[in-house]
C-alpha cells in the first residue's frame, strides 16, 4: 500500500478492498502507553468513528463509506474520493482565480453548505471534534472538474461523539472559527456564511447552542489575553 498522508494519530494508504480502490487509515500504537491500554483505546476510537460515519450516512449526510474495519489491524478500510479537493484548496484556489466579487460569492456559497451540513450533524447530536477546511472534500459531480457543480464531504471522525448537549456543539463551532482565522485569514465573513446557514438547520436548540459558541468563544479570548 502507499502512504497518503500522515499525522500526529495515524497515517493514510492508498489501498485495495474487495477489488475496490480506498483509503486505509491506520492508528499508530502508542508506545508510552501500557498495550493493554493502548489497545483498548484504539479500539474505542476506531468503533466511535465508525459508528459516526454510520449516523452521518442515516441522516443523509456525506462522508465515506466504511468498507471493512479491522480492529486488530488498527485499520478502517473506507471510500476513497480520488477526484475532490480540501475546502481549503477550494476556497485558495477561488481567491487566487477569480475577481474580487467572484470569489466572494463563490464562499459564500460554500460557506451556505458548510454552515447546512454543520448544523444537520448537530441537530442529530454528532460532534465532529475537529472541523477544519482540511476535514471537509470538494467532490466534482459526474466529469465535471472545474469545481462548477459538487458535493461536499465530512471526512476525519476520529475525534468525533455522540453528544446531546450545547457544550460540545458550541466547542465544535469555536475550532472551527480559530480554523478559519488560522487558515484563511483574509476571508473575515467565512465564519459568519457559515453560521448564517448553521442557525437555521441545527434545530430547536439554535439559540442555546450560539450562546454557548460564543461563552466558548469568550473564554478563549480571555486566555489569549491572559497568556
Amino acid at each position: 500500500m502507499k502512504i497518503f498522508k500522515q499525522g500526529a494519530e495515524g497515517r493514510l494508504y492508498l489501498g485495495e478492498y474487495n477489488g475496490e480502490y480506498c483509503l486505509v487509515k491506520e492508528r499508530f500504537i502508542k508506545q508510552y502507553r501500557h498495550p493493554d491500554l493502548d489497545s483498548q483505546i484504539s479500539r474505542q476510537r476506531i468503533k466511535a468513528e465508525t459508528k459516526a460515519i454510520s449516523r452521518c450516512l442515516n441522516s443523509g449526510i456525506l462522508v465515506p463509506r466504511i468498507l471493512h474495519t479491522d480492529l486488530n489491524g488498527r485499520k478502517i478500510y473506507m471510500e476513497y474520493f480520488g477526484k475532490a479537493i480540501t475546502a481549503k484548496e477550494y476556497i485558495q484556489r477561488a481567491v487566487a482565480e477569480h475577481e474580487d466579487k467572484v470569489a466572494e460569492e463563490l464562499l459564500k456559497n460554500i460557506g451556505a453548505k458548510i454552515g447546512t451540513i454543520i448544523g444537520k450533524l448537530h441537530a442529530n447530536n454528532i460532534i465532529h471534534g475537529d472541523l477544519t477546511t482540511s476535514n471537509i472534500l470538494i467532490n466534482p459531480k459526474g466529469n465535471n472538474f472545474d469545481f462548477n457543480v459538487y458535493d461536499i464531504v465530512f471526512i476525519d471522525f476520529g475525534l468525533s461523539h455522540y453528544n446531546q448537549g450545547a457544550e460540545g456543539k458550541g466547542v465544535d463551532l469555536y475550532v472551527l472559527e480559530r480554523a478559519l482565522l488560522s487558515t484563511h485569514s483574509e476571508q473575515p465573513n467565512l465564519f459568519e456564511h457559515i453560521l448564517e446557514a448553521y442557525r437555521k438547520e441545527c434545530g430547536k436548540d439554535e439559540s442555546t447552542v450560539v450562546a454557548k459558541f460564543e461563552e466558548v468563544r469568550a473564554r478563549g479570548r480571555k486566555r489569549t489575553m491572559i497568556g
